[in-house]
């Protein structure tokens, strides 16, 4: 296992936990800055992979003061820890229309913005808005291929932002893409993809230019992606799992050059035979998705990771492998970001290897207090 993984006083934190190494949160922050080539105006990471105020504070400091997030929880978490633009990536409706709402009151110096896909919300944040006397900020959530949510580029989009225009208490604020159905490992097919996505989002803007519809800012991408929008002119580049890293991104996308900077800390409590023992991590301490391996073995050689439970990691090893009760192992999720939510907070690894605090997972929760 690489060294600077190893905690010098591991045997202070029960398992299973999520453990945070702060310097190499640090460099993966740098990285995210040198790849915008020092331009932080281009940078709005998504909250949602760490969900710690801690972290904003450092993204901060490194000059970061633009965020996105997908919750209203996050939304709060940011506003309290003093950034005052804030994106909420997720279509507003039902009680969270008044919960929003509700949020602006309460930080009126911040510049928050919502999306919508759908002629519905349009109308009923208009009339929300109107009964508070209040100017809400509202981006098209923009489909380039993903089918998750978004509408895609067409008359029905330009209607939607023509509505957005035309309803009293909205602001037509730009264009929200995020373009998670681009899985290419090699750069160049990674390029192609994006190229479309941008072509259709150039087509957009045309055509709401030529309506005389602003569109202030187009926001694009997640990290797989954030190479190429780091370089597009007039959008602003959304990483989020950057932050902290897995196993899933560094395999895929070692182009991207950011490190796992967040792992799971279990423990052996089980030796049912020689060629297989049980962990204390189950999938209530490390993400459920994607299919497959939800996790990659540090510290032993040779493992195959098997069933799974609630609390229990069954893994194959070779019947050679030196394996006993109590043994740390140090494990890297494949996908970081529901991981961190499964964990109340998680343990700050410092630069000398020690185990010295707890860092709250503050919006941990869906809905703001």
């Amino acid at each position: 296992m690489d060294q600077k993984y190893l905690i010098k006083n591991v045997e202070e934190i029960p398992s299973p936990a999520l453990v945070v190494y702060l310097e190499l949160v640090e460099k993966n922050i740098e990285r995210a800055i040198e790849m915008v080539n020092g331009d932080v105006s281009k940078l709005r990471p998504h909250a949602k992979t760490h969900k710690t105020a801690e972290i904003i504070e450092m993204e901060r400091e490194a000059g970061i003061v633009k965020h996105k997030c997908a919750t209203l929880r996050e939304a709060e978490m940011l506003a309290h820890n003093g950034i005052q633009d804030i994106v909420i990536a997720y279509q507003m409706v039902g009680p969270n229309i008044h919960k929003f709402l509700s949020l602006q009151l309460q930080f009126p110096d911040v510049d928050f913005k919502v999306i919508v896909d759908h002629l519905d919300t349009v109308t009923q944040l208009s009339e929300a808005a109107i009964k508070l006397d209040l100017n809400v900020k509202v981006m098209l959530d923009l489909d380039v291929g993903m089918k998750r949510t978004g509408v895609p580029m067409g008359d029905d989009a330009v209607r939607i932002y023509e509505s957005i225009a035309q309803s009293d208490g909205l602001l037509p604020w730009g264009l929200h893409v995020y373009d998670g159905h681009i899985h290419d490992v090699d750069v160049i097919g990674r390029l192609n993809a994006c190229n479309k996505s941008i072509a259709q989002v150039e087509i957009m803007q045309n055509r709401l230019s030529k309506k005389g519809l602003p569109v202030p800012i187009v926001i694009m991408g997640g990290t797989p992606t954030f190479p190429i929008y780091a370089e597009t002119p007039g959008v602003e580049a959304s990483p989020g799992t950057f932050v902290f890293h897995d196993y899933g991104y560094a395999s895929h996308y070692p182009d991207l050059g950011f490190i796992p900077a967040a792992l799971l800390l279990s423990r052996v409590i089980s030796i049912p035979s020689s060629t297989r023992f049980t962990l204390d991590l189950g999938h209530k301490a490390i993400a459920a998705d994607p299919e497959g391996a939800r996790g990659t073995i540090l510290n032993i050689d040779n493992t195959e990771v098997d069933t799974q439970h609630e609390e229990h990691w069954a893994v194959n090893v070779p019947d050679t492998s030196p394996i006993h009760i109590g043994q740390e192992v140090y494990v890297c999720p494949t996908h970081i970001c529901p991981s961190v939510a499964l964990h109340p907070f998680y343990y700050v690894i410092d630069s000398d290897g020690y185990y010295r605090e707890t860092w709250e997972v503050t919006a941990r929760n869906r809905t703001a207090s």
